[in-house]
């Protein structure tokens, strides 16, 4: 147990991402707070380590699906893994949960005063991602598949910080839209479109952190 009290927990979900179901568990940032140890972030979220520890080594995966070893695979083939699952994901659901937020602050607003800060925060996010994507497909990416043909090409490394202090910057909006929503829980007078609402809000956001978490914990690491 200690050795995974002093591992991060960008190691334990690069090791094996089905345990970020245990830090989602227990709101344990793993993407841009992944650089911290398991104590250390128990410690900050004010949870019991040794709870967030018997769950981990108890975890299984609650799916069939083969875990996919990313941490090994070449920086220029995560690059494609990214843009074709969760670059596709985010560009697909962003105008279907803008609408369902626009909708519901309208028609529930006045009664439900945080969905108002929700779909601004949402809209705000929305631009963000735009812009943002567009740096990594247009910039960052196609820069490491040219240096993985040739290895003597160079390139500013300094968007890779950038792209880290966007990715800091969404997580701290991500963590606003959580907390107003009480964790996706939806009031018992809901209606269809509030309910869709925080279903594809809770799903985008748990996209986005593996998203994330590939990108600041495993293929930046690789190229920087």
């Amino acid at each position: 147990m200690s050795e995974l009290k002093n591992k991060t927990i960008a190691e334990i979900v690069s090791e094996d991402i089905s345990t970020a179901s245990v830090f989602k568990k227990y709101h344990i940032d793993f993407c841009c707070g992944g650089g911290k140890t398991v104590e250390n972030a128990c410690i900050k979220a004010n949870v019991n380590v040794d709870d967030v520890i018997n769950d981990l080594i108890n975890n299984i995966p609650k799916n069939n699906t083969p875990s996919l070893n990313f941490k090994d695979w070449s920086a220029e083939f995560l690059t494609d893994y990214i843009v074709n699952v969760h670059h596709t994901y985010v560009k697909e659901n962003m105008e279907i949960i803008h609408e369902f937020a626009t909708k519901v602050a309208t028609v529930h607003g006045h009664h439900a005063t945080e969905t108002i800060e929700i779909a601004e925060l949402f809209s705000k996010l929305r631009d963000e991602l735009y812009a943002h994507l567009d740096k990594e497909e247009t910039i960052l990416f196609p820069a490491i598949r040219m240096k993985a043909i040739d290895q003597n090409y160079q390139y500013d490394k300094e968007v890779i910080s950038i792209l880290e202090d966007e990715h800091e910057h969404a997580g701290d909006i991500v963590k606003k839209i959580t907390f107003l929503s009480n964790n996706f829980t939806t009031p018992e007078w809901a209606c269809n479109t509030f309910k869709a609402l925080y279903f594809k809000l809770d799903e985008f956001i748990n996209d986005l952190y593996q998203h994330i978490h590939l990108e600041n914990n495993i293929l930046f690491s690789k190229v920087k």
